[in-house]
């Protein structure tokens, strides 16, 4: 795991395996203020990111969190044999009212660590797509009993994008790779790491 320099309010994801670890997180997550939102999940690895995270599972908890910190010390107390992913939100591109319950939430990651105006014509792509409520820019943090042979490249160009609608996952997840086109075709290369499909909402 990388050092943290301050705190992130983000996302993370651990793998839910019926252990007693998988369950004493879920229960303190329910109950911390820490956690604005926590869902049950299934997750999917894109063939991009699989050699890196060999040890992936179909299932996740999803929380939304305020404190980065706190959810480290979370996962350090309930450290598992599979990754859990902490997704560090340190800049906000967007938040807007959109129709229906968010269902889908995405990771990408970008080939390149350069800002400016990729940075803002990446947000403005973003904007177009009308089921996109929320997107951030942020870095990655891993933690695992075993961790991986490989490491990931791209832990500090990571886009989180919150969707909502009313159609099948399979319909989302088709158009968010549209979206991921929409921003390719601009020369700028952003790779899916990770599809959430939100099954249940915990919190």
């Amino acid at each position: 795991m990388s050092q943290l320099e301050s705190s992130y309010s983000g996302y993370v994801c651990a793998p839910y395996l019926h252990t007693c670890e998988s369950t004493k997180l879920k229960e303190s997550w329910i109950n911390s203020k820490n956690i604005e939102k926590l869902f049950f999940v299934t997750g999917t690895f894109s063939v991009e990111s699989r050699p890196y995270f060999s040890d992936f599972t179909n299932h996740y908890l999803l929380a939304k969190f305020r404190d980065s910190e706190k959810i480290c010390r979370d996962l350090n107390v309930c450290n598992q044999n599979k990754t859990s992913f902490m997704f560090n939100i340190r800049d906000d591109l967007f938040q807007r009212e959109v129709n229906g319950e968010t269902n889908f939430v995405t990771v990408y990651y970008l080939e390149y660590g350069e800002y400016g105006e990729d940075f803002q014509e990446i947000a403005n792509i973003l904007l177009k797509r009308e089921k996109i409520g929320k997107a951030g820019f942020g870095h990655m943090n891993t933690f695992c009993l075993n961790p991986s042979k490989f490491t990931f490249p791209y832990s500090e160009q990571i886009v989180v994008i919150e969707v909502a609608s009313e159609k099948s996952h399979q319909s989302v997840k088709k158009y968010c790779e549209q979206t991921k086109r929409d921003v390719n075709r601009k020369g700028m290369t952003m790779t899916n790491l990770l599809s959430l499909s939100i099954l249940d909402q915990l919190k």
